[in-house]
C-alpha cells in the first residue's frame, strides 16, 4: 500500500530544492522526486545568483540536495513521476520505478526543455557562447561583437538590450528584408547594424564563437549569439492533476497558472519553476519554490 506524504515535489531543479528545503525545516513529511535533466546542465555557471554567482549548475545542485540531508522528514529519490491523478483530498503519483505514491498535497516543479534555433554549430555552443538571456550570460561575452537572431519586435527588443553588454551589436535578420514598425530607425539611434544575409553556420573553437558564417560565404566576427527560444513542458502531469493552463507567452504555449501563493487551481496543488510562465532564471524558481512550500505548510495547517 502507498504511504502518504505531507507533500510530493515533482523536480529538482532550484524550485523543488528550494521548496523542499522550506518544507524540510517546516517538519512536513516530503518527497523529492528527481528525474535529473535540469535546463541549465549545458551553462558553465550560474550568472546573477546572488552567493553562487558563476557556480556550475550541477555542482550548485548537488549543494542543495546535502543541505535537504539535514532533515530527517524530506527524502530524495532519483525517480521520474510519470503519471497522475487528483482523488479526492490528496494526489496519487505513478513512478518509473513502478512504485505509486500518495500525498495531501503536491507541487509541480518539473521545468521545461529549452528549444532553440536549429542552426550548425548552436548545439555544442548553448549555455555558452550562444544563448537566450543576456542578464545570464552577457557579463561573459562584454565589450565584444555581439548578435542577436531575429526578425520580430521581440528581436528588436533583445537587440536594445544587449547594448548594455557592448557597442558592436548587431540584428541579424536571417534573410528577411523586412522589419516591424520604426525599427529601423530605433536600432540605428542605438548603433545597432541589420545585417540581412541568410546564416549557415556558427564558426569557432570548441564552445566559443568566432564568426557567423552566412549563405553567400561571407562571415561575420562574432563572440556571442542572443537566440530566440521556445520552452517545452517536459511532464504530462499538469493536465493529469488539474493545473491551470497558462495563457500562451512568446516563449511557451504549455505554462501553468498560478496565483500568489503559486496554488495551481486545484486545492492542495501547487507549481512553481519554470513551468511558471515568469522570467526563466535560477533566482526566479528558488524564490517561487520558497513561496509555493510556505503556502503549503499554510495549508497542511489548515
Amino acid at each position: 500500500m502507498a504511504s502518504e506524504w505531507d507533500c510530493v515535489v515533482v523536480g529538482g531543479g532550484a524550485a523543488g530544492l528550494s521548496a523542499a528545503l522550506v518544507l524540510g525545516r517546516a517538519r512536513q513529511r516530503t518527497l523529492l522526486l528527481d528525474g535529473g535533466r535540469q535546463s541549465n546542465l549545458a551553462a558553465e555557471g550560474i550568472g546573477g545568483l546572488l552567493g553562487s554567482d558563476h557556480r556550475p549548475p550541477a555542482e550548485f545542485y548537488a549543494a542543495g540536495r546535502a543541505e535537504l540531508d539535514a532533515y530527517p522528514s524530506v527524502e530524495i529519490r532519483e525517480v521520474e513521476a510519470l503519471d497522475g491523478s487528483a482523488e479526492g483530498p490528496g494526489f496519487a503519483l505513478e513512478l518509473g520505478d513502478g512504485s505509486e505514491e500518495r500525498a495531501r498535497t503536491a507541487l509541480l516543479a518539473t521545468g521545461m526543455d529549452y528549444r532553440y534555433p536549429d542552426l550548425l554549430g548552436a548545439r555544442e555552443r548553448w549555455g555558452h557562447s550562444v544563448f537566450h538571456c543576456p542578464f545570464c550570460h552577457g557579463w561573459e561575452v562584454r565589450d565584444q561583437p555581439l548578435a542577436v537572431l531575429g526578425d520580430d519586435d521581440a528581436a528588436v527588443h533583445r537587440a536594445l538590450l544587449l547594448r548594455n553588454w557592448g557597442e558592436s551589436v548587431a540584428l541579424l535578420s536571417n534573410g528577411a528584408a523586412e522589419l516591424p514598425g520604426d525599427a529601423r530607425d530605433r536600432l540605428a539611434r542605438a548603433g545597432v547594424e541589420v545585417d540581412e544575409r541568410p546564416l549557415v553556420e556558427l564558426r569557432g573553437e570548441g564552445r566559443e564563437l568566432s564568426a557567423i558564417g552566412f549563405a553567400d560565404g561571407s562571415e561575420r566576427a562574432c563572440r556571442g549569439l542572443l537566440v530566440p527560444i521556445t520552452l517545452e513542458r517536459r511532464s504530462p502531469l499538469p493536465e493529469r492533476l488539474g493545473a491551470r493552463r497558462a495563457e500562451p507567452t512568446l516563449i511557451s504555449g504549455e505554462g501553468v497558472e498560478v496565483d500568489a501563493t503559486q496554488n495551481a487551481g486545484v486545492p492542495g496543488l501547487f507549481a512553481a519553476g519554470d513551468l511558471v510562465p515568469k522570467a526563466p532564471s535560477v533566482a526566479a524558481a528558488v524564490a517561487s519554490g520558497s513561496l509555493a512550500a510556505a503556502a503549503i505548510v499554510h495549508a497542511l495547517s489548515e
